[in-house]
């Protein structure tokens, strides 16, 4: 009879939705892991914490440690609100945190989120600050999702997360998994949809009503990074410091930039699925809910694109990044040096019991 664990994995992304709250069961028969997502939840930020997210390069290093601290309590409030609205106790808490900074390149990985006042507030051992020890071997410290990935959803080709930006899993010929950031994804689409007062494009209906244009999509295309080779991975730096000023297309109609954005970052998915020669697609992260996107991105490419259950698409991250936790409590492997270019095999993550 396998042994099932039961833990709540939190995630908050680039995008600024909310938090992901996930309470999931994982039990593993030989080799093979079994998962699924019990209860989960997205509870939005309040405007004074979103507000200090969206631009922490503008905070002094003693606010960025008291944002840390802000973020350890009001994590654990949720989590303890969570828990007891479910009537749930895992074993373990497994959080991504907020990433405050991810420069690799300069040895720089921040994820907010106290994990001490969280473990001390919530009484649940927690798992947490995922990244700094791949960083530390000269890695990417991401994307991390990967090995999930490949243990919990290895009947795919490949998969896809479309989330504030996009990235790639998939295993080469060898067996090797292999990943890369592919380029912004919602952030891009949820900066022009706030011209038009909206949060997102729902449905991709802004996108639909518009023209592409050709210069600007030639453009985006021409981007430095998407020459780059893998692994390589993005952070709210690079998409203020780079993307902003090069997609910045005031002349156009919002519906004609969204429309082209939008073919832009389907062309820039096939591009990948074809890197990755999948046949068969796992598509998740809020993007998988753009109908126009989607259509394009199929459009592009010659691929059978699935997207799963609801809580699938929009929870996958928490769920293995829960993974993550209790591969790192078990001592086992969970960061990949072939994803991340780091010179060895990790299990990272620190422990506060």
């Amino acid at each position: 009879m396998p042994i099932t664990y039961k833990v709540t994995g939190l995630m908050s992304g680039s995008s600024l939705d909310g938090v992901d709250l996930a309470y999931c069961e994982f039990s593993r028969e030989e080799k093979a892991w079994d998962s699924r997502i019990v209860h989960c939840e997205t509870i939005p930020y309040p405007d004074w914490l979103k507000g200090l997210l969206l631009n922490p390069a503008s905070l002094s290093n003693s606010e960025l440690m008291e944002l840390d601290l802000l973020l350890g309590v009001h994590f654990a409030e949720l989590i303890n609100d969570f828990h007891q609205g479910h009537n749930v106790a895992p074993n373990l808490l497994s959080s991504h945190g907020h990433t405050l900074f991810h420069e690799p390149a300069k040895g720089i990985t921040f994820q907010a989120g106290n994990g001490a006042i969280m473990a001390e507030r919530t009484e649940i051992i927690v798992i947490n600050d995922f990244r700094k020890e791949d960083v530390a071997q000269g890695g990417q410290g991401a994307p991390l999702v990967p090995i999930g990935d490949q243990l919990l959803f290895g009947s795919y080709d490949a998969c896809i997360n479309l989330g504030g930006f996009a990235n790639i899993s998939f295993d080469d010929p060898h067996g090797q998994r292999l990943a890369f950031d592919i380029g912004p994804a919602n952030l891009a689409l949820n900066r022009i949809a706030e011209m038009e007062g909206q949060d997102f494009d729902k449905d991709g209906m802004l996108a639909a009503k518009g023209e592409i244009n050709q210069e600007f999509l030639h453009h985006l295309n021409s981007l430095e990074f998407y020459r780059m080779e893998a692994p390589k991975s993005l952070g709210t730096e690079w998409f203020q410091k780079v993307f902003i000023p090069h997609s910045s297309s005031p002349e156009l109609s919002v519906q004609d930039q969204m429309a082209t954005m939008l073919e832009h970052i389907a062309i820039q998915l096939a591009s990948s699925v074809d890197l990755a020669c999948a046949k068969k697609v796992l598509v998740s992260g809020g993007g998988a809910l753009n109908n126009t996107l989607m259509e394009r991105f199929s459009f592009h490419s010659g691929a059978e694109l699935h997207i799963p259950s609801p809580d699938l698409v929009q929870y996958k991250e928490a769920l293995i990044f829960a993974f993550l936790g209790l591969l790192k409590y078990q001592g086992e492997v969970n960061c990949l040096a072939s994803v991340t270019g780091g010179t060895s095999d990790l299990s990272v993550g620190t422990i506060h019991n």
